[in-house]
């Protein structure tokens, strides 16, 4: 059992934090500052989820996910996580994001999760949870074991962080695999090939390998 924050409580959030729920783990949710009623939503929408601040998760969470849209994330409070191991679980949608600040003057081919990086670098940062939908994080998890449990991917610049993310992800119904970087993560986002798809951890490995060879 772990506490786990998730900060952004729309599909994707709220999504990860009833899997979170039921592997056992303690699961604090971030709703919009001034959200009305959002203890009662919580209770609603993620049964046995507890509603917190940004603040209370920095305190005590062992992982945090950032779920939150993309075009919001220069606005969450992650100077309060150096040295704590956060997932970074948005992606840049244009039709709805447009070209946010943390995109402005950005330096050209970066990853969505480095730009995050960029503003907080002191944050152990892993992209993971982004090439999946929320509805099928609903439907797709399944027991250590199974046969054709869903893979999903972890990229990030620190081993440990990249551990942890792999065991939570284990605990709440897929297999991990470690692509590598930050970097790396390019073949996570949107328009790639692993964007959207269900494959196992072999399929995932050999697709990231070769959209890394098609980056480079």
């Amino acid at each position: 059992m772990a506490t786990v924050g998730i900060i952004g409580a729309g599909k994707v959030g709220t999504a990860i934090a009833r899997l979170a729920v039921a592997a056992g783990d303690e699961v604090l949710l971030v709703g919009s500052p001034g959200a009305a009623y959002f203890e009662q939503i919580v209770a609603m929408t993620v049964p046995g989820a507890r509603a917190a601040t940004v603040d209370e998760v920095a305190d005590v969470a062992e992982l945090t996910i950032l779920a939150v849209p993309f075009g919001k994330v220069d606005t969450v409070a992650l100077n309060r996580f150096d040295d704590a191991v956060v997932v970074d679980a948005s992606n840049h949608w244009e039709p709805v994001d447009g070209t946010p600040a943390i995109l402005q003057g950005a330096t050209p081919g970066l990853t969505s999760s480095e730009l995050v990086q960029r503003l907080h670098p002191d944050v152990r940062l892993v992209k993971s949870l982004n090439h999946l939908g929320y509805h099928d994080m609903d439907t797709d998890g399944a027991p250590a074991g199974a046969v054709n449990r869903r893979a999903v991917a972890v990229a990030g610049d620190h081993q440990s962080a990249n551990d942890t993310v792999a065991a939570f992800l284990d605990r709440i119904g897929f297999d991990a695999v470690d692509i590598g970087t930050l970097a790396a993560g390019v073949v996570l986002q949107p328009g790639e090939q692993i964007f959207g798809r269900f494959v196992q951890s072999d399929d995932l490995a050999a697709l990231a390998a070769e959209g890394r060879q098609l980056a480079a």
